[in-house]
């Protein structure tokens, strides 16, 4: 059975899957808006659930699209704290309320976003540390955290991605596939919770087109904007994202 939602509720459902199509495919920083639109649709922690097969089908596409450009060294580097986050994260989903999620997530962004900008305007500053195995440590086990709480992870792991300094396509192509593996990684922990139902999966299938669309668009997008550009932009949503998830919770 398919929610009741009104015509306006659908309309920012099918925006928010378009959302998730385009920051899989290149801006993981509009992946807020996705969080947020699927946060008012659906109470408290049950968005979490509801989206992760939505990411999931978002992740195969960009991994099919970008499937020459990932690097594995990062994607081994930091899945396997990103899992341990996972569970650490599944652990405070029962005992944090999910309105302080939202806070809690934003000032670990914008905190990671300062420091990417302080090695922005002086190189020097940090400059051996992106490289460093507790660097990716650090970022790994943040991302399985947030992306168990809140689906709010393509922040954390675009800053991670950035200070390593990849291109646009291999950025793309490292996110894609640490997400994928991430989000299936995910899959039992979000059932055992009685987040993923036979509802929700229905409620999925209706919006994989749009999520492909949006892979699409994405993909034009990232392919026009300089290399430059694209790290400033990376830059931007992260410390956008994070004002956001502090002004406003995420559950109800």
């Amino acid at each position: 059975m398919l929610p009741d939602f009104s015509a306006g509720s659908w309309a920012l459902a099918g925006i928010a899957a378009v959302g998730i199509g385009i920051s899989k495919s290149g801006l993981p920083g509009i992946s807020l808006l996705h969080v947020v639109l699927f946060a008012q649709l659906f109470p408290g922690i049950t968005s979490t659930g509801v989206v992760l097969p939505m990411l999931i089908a978002g992740d195969l596409g960009a991994v099919w699209l970008f499937r020459r450009h990932a690097q594995w060294p990062h994607v081994g580097r930091t899945l396997p704290p990103a899992l341990a986050g996972v569970v650490a994260g599944w652990w405070l989903m029962g005992r944090l309320p999910s309105t302080q999620f939202g806070p809690i997530i934003g000032g670990i962004v914008l905190s990671l976003a300062v420091v990417q900008l302080l090695r922005d305007l002086k190189p020097g500053i940090f400059q051996d540390v992106p490289q460093s195995r507790g660097f990716a440590w650090t970022m790994g086990f943040i991302a399985g955290v947030t992306t168990m709480l809140a689906n709010a992870a393509g922040p954390v792991m675009g800053l991670y991605l950035l200070a390593v300094a990849l291109p646009k396509d291999a950025f793309v192509g490292t996110s894609a596939w640490f997400f994928l593996l991430i989000n299936l990684l995910k899959v039992p922990f979000s059932a055992q919770l009685g987040l993923i139902t036979l509802e929700s999966l229905s409620f999925n299938a209706l919006l994989v087109p749009l999520i492909f669309g949006g892979l699409f668009l994405g993909k034009s997008f990232v392919s026009r904007i300089p290399q430059r550009w694209f790290d400033v932009l990376v830059l931007a949503f992260a410390v956008a994202a994070a004002f956001k998830l502090l002004l406003s919770p995420l559950g109800r």
